[in-house]
């Protein structure tokens, strides 16, 4: 790893501001959150329904997943810098698509370009790797998440306010607004990280079955996955639970939407906190045992006749807790595994991820179909987060199996 001047704010020559890396890990969040109090309003535009307007989100992480094969051998190649700017470039554009699309169609084409922006986090993390010591960089992800966790915290309910006060068309109109002061962010403060480059794509793609060979590769993978798989089945099925279940308005569905970040901000800090002492494997099982703990109380409230907006959200912060806690630790994990492939590892793991939270929030809309209950909601992020635990117990077992 190359040694890096430190840290100093819009100097291309040092490491990137954490906040530079905060800001490029968040966009794509904000993409993925700011619209969804919409959903409703804009299903009356379409002429269509909430569910199939669901499809918004689904189709964002799918194509989010197929990008990510190809960002991460790219960037090892051309470099994370202008990888970064020409993705934040196509994101400005896409959005401004969104507001002038005349059909369902011509919307989910334009989320489908608007995925570019799901590169800066596959990207930020990447840098993280490129400048940080393997032993510190759970910890520095941990505390970068923690500041990209405040954006769906606090973006649902801008959303919802403006979905209110204006119309669904303003939200895109923010995201482009803020795609443009990323693109402006890194351009003054990022300079090229990946030092060691690939001499051609071809050798970057051959270094793809280095990965998928690895069995410590798919089990941290898988484990990233089907954690984040809860929250992901929570994005495509929570607007049609909140509206049609507990007949939120659009405000009230921002303020509640932003629940599992209250959690994810407090799990990432303890990441950042308690990684380096604690280890990584332990973090990460903690983490999903506490996302399995909160899916089984939601469900018995449920199940028990008490179920309301307050269970249903509020257990969600407990998902978001273990979420904040494994996750950066799961990320940091894989992308150990060969430092040289840490930009090709990033994207990869980061589509295995995505791709898993695209198929289960498609999953959440056919389950939720006509249902009058949020329990088909619930039980799918309890199956996701248990089969994330097992795979936590996998990685353990792996890695004693490595080190004895």
């Amino acid at each position: 790893m190359a040694l890096f001047e430190p840290a100093r704010f819009l100097d291309k020559k040092s490491q990137p501001h954490t906040f530079t890396l905060v800001v490029l890990a968040s966009i794509s969040a904000m993409a993925m959150n700011i619209f969804l109090p919409s959903l409703p309003s804009m299903a009356d535009h379409f002429s269509t329904s909430t569910a199939t307007l669901g499809l918004t989100v689904g189709i964002y992480l799918a194509a989010s997943a197929v990008i990510g094969i190809f960002v991460g051998p790219i960037s090892d190649l051309y470099g994370r810098r202008p990888v970064i700017l020409v993705s934040l470039a196509v994101f400005i554009i896409s959005s401004i698509w969104c507001i002038y699309a005349s059909t369902v169609f011509w919307l989910l084409t334009a989320r489908v370009f608007q995925a570019c922006g799901a590169v800066t986090i596959v990207l930020s993390r990447a840098v993280i790797r490129d400048t940080t010591e393997a032993n510190l960089a759970g910890s520095k992800i941990g505390y970068v998440t923690m500041g990209m966790a405040l954006t769906p915290m606090v973006i649902p309910g801008i959303g919802g306010f403006i979905d209110a006060y204006l119309s669904w068309e303003y939200n895109f109109w923010a995201l482009a607004l803020a795609g443009l002061v990323t693109f402006i962010l890194v351009f003054f403060d990022l300079g090229e990280t990946a030092v060691n480059r690939s001499s051609s794509i071809f050798e970057q793609f051959n270094d793809y079955p280095t990965l998928l060979k690895s069995r410590r590769f798919w089990a941290y993978s898988i484990t990233s996955g089907l954690g984040a798989g809860a929250f992901f089945a929570y994005l495509g099925g929570a607007p049609y639970v909140a509206s049609e279940i507990f007949y939120l308005s659009p405000e009230k569905l921002g303020v509640f939407f932003g629940a599992p970040a209250i959690g994810y901000f407090v799990g990432n800090f303890l990441a950042g906190r308690f990684s380096t002492q604690v280890g990584i494997d332990p973090m990460i099982s903690i983490g999903m045992f506490i996302n399995v703990s909160g899916m089984l109380l939601s469900i018995a409230i449920s199940i028990v006749g008490f179920g309301s907006e307050w269970s249903f959200f509020g257990t969600m912060t407990l998902v978001g807790l273990g979420n904040g806690i494994s996750l950066p630790n799961a990320n940091a994990g894989l992308l150990s595994i060969n430092p040289k492939l840490a930009g090709t590892a990033s994207g990869l793991g980061g589509s295995i991820m995505i791709g898993l939270g695209s198929i289960l929030s498609a999953m959440a809309g056919v389950l939720l179909a006509g249902s009058s209950t949020e329990i088909p909601l619930i039980g799918l992020m309890l199956i996701s987060a248990l089969l994330g635990l097992l795979c936590t117990f996998y990685v353990i077992k792996r890695n004693n199996e490595i080190t004895g």
